[in-house]
């Protein structure tokens, strides 16, 4: 049968077999009926993942996916509920009622999100796999009759506003976006949008009088505009040409109206505050910001030269050349010599930055995509030598996600839920999740494979040694944090760090999907437990 291949397949299973220990971990750790329906959910998703690894192979899924990798489902589908458990206890701890509420929707959330992909993928599946359904059924009956008793009417109706916001992102994006996504990667990221829409509009809705933190609402009103703008530009783009000057021009007002005449008043509304000027006196506030926005400006910097310099050694007769592996990870290398002092320092700025630079990598991938004049050709060029065989599909991701993986630890850190002045256990250490997964583990792991690796992984290209300094490379990063930050206080947590580090780190040589998303969040999620 076709199935069976599959089934064999000794990295898909070993990447489950990772997935179903950090699951596990998750659960000793909680122990609660949240925690067993992670573990059901996780049963039924490894099942329902080779469905659609059968559906990408034989052409049979609704939209075009990547090809390069497998769906995904399960690594992506444990996240989200994994990250709302593990939100949920340490805000409980804390006896922050409002955030441990609030990572009771993320969970109940993510697990109807991935219910939803596996309905799909069983539902247009043929012969109908009988098995499969009767194991969804149950596994769906049983995160359901849990929800019945967890959930307010209202955290209900949440669920499943974000529920339809993701099927509307779904068929939107997906048929924009052809090939630039697994089943897997979809559903972390359209589902994280989604959620981030409906924050949103819940807060926009529900006001409170006096001043609000902005920092609380700037990521959510960056995503919402860069969103939007995205799709209102694919649609008006279908019917012009992009490249003209008369439509690049249309393109800087209507982006110039978007954000001056929609996103700067929305965000007055919500923070009663003139936005501009907050974040004038925000960036200026200490003479540390200061230093810190100079020495970032030099990495900045920094990094258009090594893509400058790449550019010139590519000579017309190589147009096909590629930067090597080891070229494209001195951007990690910069990554995280930008974000190691601002963690030290200032988490707040380190956040700010964080989304000023994911909306600017944003509008610059549509200017290169539209071909928007003047740099939308020279984007074009000088970004090509850096594709790498997950940049399948139209846009070019692989900048943005390790933007993203970088700063998720940051901003998915529930701050009111964390004590004040020293940061204790491996807990202390979930800001720094990005880093150690891929700034440190990840580009080691790259670097020394691809050079000294002579052992393979079963079925993999990654190999023994590769990981094997990744690891350690993570725990020489630790104890440097330990020195350098004296906020930081791991206790007796260290053989729990060095268990999550290594769980981590197997799981990068045996994905196939953007481990630059899901390293630091598993991570993160085993750092928080």
């Amino acid at each position: 049968m076709p199935l069976t291949g599959t089934m064999l397949n000794k990295p898909v299973l070993l990447e489950s077999l990772i997935v179903f220990i950090i699951v596990l971990c998750v659960h000793m750790v909680v122990g609660d009926r949240y925690s067993w329906c992670a573990i059901a959910l996780a049963v039924q998703a490894f099942y329902v993942q080779f469905k659609w690894d059968r559906l990408l192979r034989l052409g049979g899924a609704v939209f075009q996916f990547r090809t390069t990798a497998n769906s995904g489902l399960l690594p992506a589908s444990m996240v989200i509920p994994l990250l709302g458990i593990v939100m949920k206890e340490r805000c409980k701890a804390a006896g922050i009622v409002y955030f441990e509420r609030l990572g009771i929707v993320v969970a109940s959330m993510g697990m109807v999100l991935a219910l939803f992909l596996s309905v799909i993928a069983v539902g247009i599946t043929r012969p109908v796999p009988t098995n499969t359904c009767i194991l969804s059924g149950i596994a769906g009956s049983i995160i359901l009759y849990t929800m019945k008793y967890s959930l307010t009417v209202s955290e209900v109706i949440e669920v499943l506003e974000v529920l339809l916001i993701f099927v509307y992102l779904s068929m939107i994006l997906l048929y924009l976006l052809p090939r630039c996504f697994t089943p897997g990667e979809a559903l972390l990221v359209l589902g994280g949008i989604s959620f981030i829409l409906k924050q949103l509009i819940k807060r926009s809705l529900n006001v409170i009088e006096g001043r609000a933190d902005p920092v609380d609402f700037i990521l959510l009103v960056a995503v919402a505009g860069v969103v939007l703008l995205g799709i209102f530009f694919t649609a008006l783009f279908f019917f012009m040409d992009s490249g003209t000057w008369t439509s690049s021009m249309f393109f800087h007002m209507m982006t110039a109206v978007l954000g001056l005449g929609v996103l700067m008043p929305w965000l007055y509304h919500l923070i009663r505050r003139n936005p501009l000027l907050w974040l004038l006196r925000f960036l200026v506030q200490t003479q540390t910001r200061v230093y810190l926005l100079v020495y970032w400006t030099l990495l900045a910097a920094s990094a258009c030269m090594v893509v400058l310099y790449q550019n010139s050694k590519r000579s017309s007769e190589s147009k096909k050349h590629q930067a090597s592996t080891i070229t494209r990870k001195y951007f990690h290398f910069i990554v995280v010599a930008t974000y190691i002092p601002g963690l030290i320092y200032d988490h707040q700025l380190l956040y700010i930055a964080a989304v000023l630079c994911l909306v600017v990598f944003i509008l610059l991938e549509y200017v290169r995509y539209f071909r928007i004049k003047p740099f939308g050709q020279t984007l074009r060029h000088l970004l090509t030598l850096f594709l790498d065989e997950r940049d399948s599909g139209p846009l070019i991701l692989t900048h943005i996600y390790l933007l993203v993986g970088m700063s998720l630890p940051v901003w998915l850190f529930p701050r009111p839920c964390a004590p004040k002045g020293t940061l204790s256990g491996a807990g202390a250490l979930v800001p720094y999740s990005g880093v150690l997964a891929v700034g440190v583990g990840d580009t080691i792991a790259s670097i020394f494979g691809s050079t000294i690796g002579e052992i393979k992984w079963p079925g993999t290209k990654k190999t023994f040694e590769g990981t094997m300094t990744a690891i350690f490379a993570q725990i020489i990063a630790v104890a440097l944090i330990l020195i350098f930050d004296g906020r930081v206080n791991l206790n007796t947590s260290y053989a729990w760090i060095l268990g999550s580090i290594s769980l981590v780190s197997l799981l990068e040589a045996y994905t196939t999907q953007i481990d630059n998303l899901l390293l630091p969040l598993y991570l993160q999620i085993l750092l928080m437990a």
